[in-house]
């Protein structure tokens, strides 16, 4: 590039006078003019070969990119051939899964996950329903949640949320609940949630694979789906508008968490059950626990239950779990 520009300034080419005022080597410029001249952006005059006459830059594009131009347009055309061969199989498909009585249908991998709920989040026309456990979000998650999010509300999908209490101590999920909120979304937070689920105009829900992996379990079949629905109102109708917890009160909703692990203490459910439960890791419910069992001087979680009992702390000032 630096030699095109100063062969279009001097016309004529000096190649030890180039490189001393390039500030290149001799065997550098010879490579670039090799380069241009290839090309075909430098051409010599007929008449006097030292004289070279640069070339229009946009014209030498044209004829350098065909070929590649001609190879994208037929890899694009093979690409809308796969695409257009793979909808038909999905054709035959979902006819498969209305034939069965079930319903069901397995999505193993977190890519096709994705996809699968960016096409129902593509189709949905009325409400979208969530049950979001866990206390914290990925931002980057969150940011792409929120533009998907953005572009259902405004074709007027009503969409309805729950978290547990645990995401108003995360600071993404608050400022990703302020904005969606602003755009109509509606957010409760709970103790305790039944699990992951989305619904879909109470059509289609999702629900994890079982296990540890990514996968997800995609349910049509309407009583199942029914039943999911009134899962979700009945903890929708138990739980709490979303507010971040400084708003509330650290001490205070830090008194429900602890609340809500002494009765579960009671009940003898294990560490990682208390976490899954109130959406916290494990290693912060095994804090909180010991914590508690300090407080009360019990040695034991079975003491650790009547101890509370005793104090009163079972008791959740009126409030019921939907499960309760």
């Amino acid at each position: 590039m630096a030699l095109y520009q100063w062969v279009v300034r001097n016309e004529r080419l000096d190649r030890d006078r180039a490189a001393r005022e390039l500030d290149l080597g001799r065997a550098e410029v010879d490579a670039a003019l090799a380069a241009l001249t290839e090309r075909g952006l430098l051409k010599a005059d007929v008449d006097d070969p030292a004289r070279l006459r640069p070339v229009d830059p946009d014209l030498v594009a044209v004829v350098v990119t065909t070929s590649l131009e001609t190879s994208i347009r037929a890899q694009q055309a093979a690409l809308h051939r796969i695409r257009d061969q793979f909808a038909s199989l999905r054709g035959h498909y979902l006819d498969s899964l209305r034939r069965g009585s079930v319903g069901l249908e397995l999505i193993p991998g977190l890519e096709e996950v994705r996809a699968a709920l960016n096409r129902a989040s593509a189709e949905c026309t009325e409400e979208i329903l969530t049950s979001q456990p866990g206390g914290n979000r990925v931002p980057a998650a969150l940011q792409e949640a929120l533009a998907r999010d953005t572009e259902m509300l405004s074709r007027g999908v009503r969409m309805r949320t729950l978290y547990h209490h645990t995401a108003r101590f995360n600071g993404p999920s608050q400022a990703y609940v302020a904005m969606a909120s602003g755009l109509g979304a509606e957010y409760r937070t709970a103790h305790e949630l039944f699990g992951r689920l989305i619904v879909f105009d109470r059509k289609v829900a999702f629900i994890p694979e079982q296990g540890d992996g990514w996968g997800a379990v995609v349910i049509r079949e309407p009583s199942v789906v029914h039943f999911l629905c009134e899962l979700f109102e009945q903890y929708w109708t138990h739980a709490e508008p979303f507010s971040d917890a400084v708003t509330d009160g650290l001490e205070a909703v830090a008194k429900d968490i602890d609340r809500t692990i002494v009765r579960l203490l009671a009940a003898g459910m294990k560490d990682e059950t208390i976490a899954r439960r109130l959406g916290m890791s494990l290693r912060t419910a095994r804090k909180h626990i010991a914590d508690i069992m300090e407080q009360l001087g019990a040695e034991s979680r079975f003491q650790a239950g009547v101890l509370a009992a005793r104090q009163g702390l079972l008791d959740d000032g009126g409030k019921t779990s939907p499960a309760g």
